[in-house]
């Protein structure tokens, strides 16, 4: 559980001016022997800030539960692990991601990450954030290195209050990769047979788009009825597509090929059409 991967080194911020290293390890050496204290004291208005690295893993997050909010010369002190560089971060595929949800938007990475450290090594932690405006989305991810500890993280903090909210944890789930036909449709035209072969035989409804202009119901009649009788043609002219179900998908769909050509209004668009199986509400 030791081992020299799994994290030892605390950041320890939001000190006051008059804190020394000699006073912080005398403080954190009493949860468990502290190796080094490297005070960073920048000639800004910024507070000065300091690594505090321990012998070993578990003393080190003790610490952490310890002394994370705690008042040192009268100023209300932030705990974490120490992270590195983002270009030096280390793979975690291979580790085992805890899913948090329910978070309040106030709660950032470091919240979930200290809430979540006495349960043990953690390798990244992420509260997701909307790219627009740059607010939470009201869930995140925790990684452990240990399988056991993220499986008593989940048990334990299920439920839990955090930042006025009670969260719900659950093993986190990779999205699968898109299906190879979709990641090769904005650069590759389907065919025709592999439409067909795609769709289910009990299918009648196709979808129709890249319609720029001119877009009606009257217009879709008027293009598909040779394929066989229509019965319902929903049309979204402002976003350019439709969908029109047919009686008989077999009878229609399989004359495609030899159909009479559209009309002029629609022809500069067949190119563009995007026909698959679609199951009307």
């Amino acid at each position: 559980m030791d081992d020299e991967s799994y994290p030892r080194t605390l950041y320890v911020g939001n000190l006051s001016r008059d804190v020394t290293e000699i006073l912080i390890l005398q403080l954190f050496t009493q949860i468990g022997p502290c190796k080094s204290c490297k005070m960073i004291t920048e000639h800004t208005s910024n507070d000065p800030y300091c690594f505090v690295e321990f012998y070993e893993r578990r003393d080190a997050a003790a610490a952490l539960a310890a002394m994370n909010g705690r008042k040192i010369l009268g100023k209300e002190v932030k705990v974490n692990w120490a992270t590195t560089p983002s270009s030096q971060k280390k793979d975690t595929s291979n580790h085992y991601h805890v899913f948090v949800g329910d978070l309040n938007p106030e709660i950032t990475t470091d919240d979930v990450r200290a809430a979540f450290s006495p349960f043990g090594a953690i390798s990244d932690t992420r509260v997701v954030k909307d790219i627009t405006t740059g607010k939470s989305k009201g869930y995140g991810f925790v990684s452990f290195y240990n399988k056991l500890d993220a499986e008593n993280a989940i048990s334990h903090m299920a439920g839990q209050w955090l930042g006025g909210r009670q969260i719900r944890t659950n093993w986190a789930t990779r999205k699968p990769p898109a299906p190879k036909s979709a990641q090769d449709n904005g650069s590759k035209q389907l065919r025709f047979d592999d439409v067909v072969n795609q769709s289910s035989p009990q299918n009648c409804t196709v979808y129709c788009g890249g319609i720029q202009l001119g877009l009606t119901e009257h217009l879709i009649r008027q293009t598909f009825s040779p394929f066989g009788q229509i019965m319902e043609v929903r049309v979204f002219p402002e976003k350019g597509y439709s969908f029109i179900r047919q009686s008989q998908s077999t009878a229609w769909m399989g004359g495609y090929a030899s159909a009479p050509t559209p009309p002029d209004a629609v022809v500069s668009n067949v190119g563009n059409f995007n026909m698959a199986g679609y199951q009307m509400q």
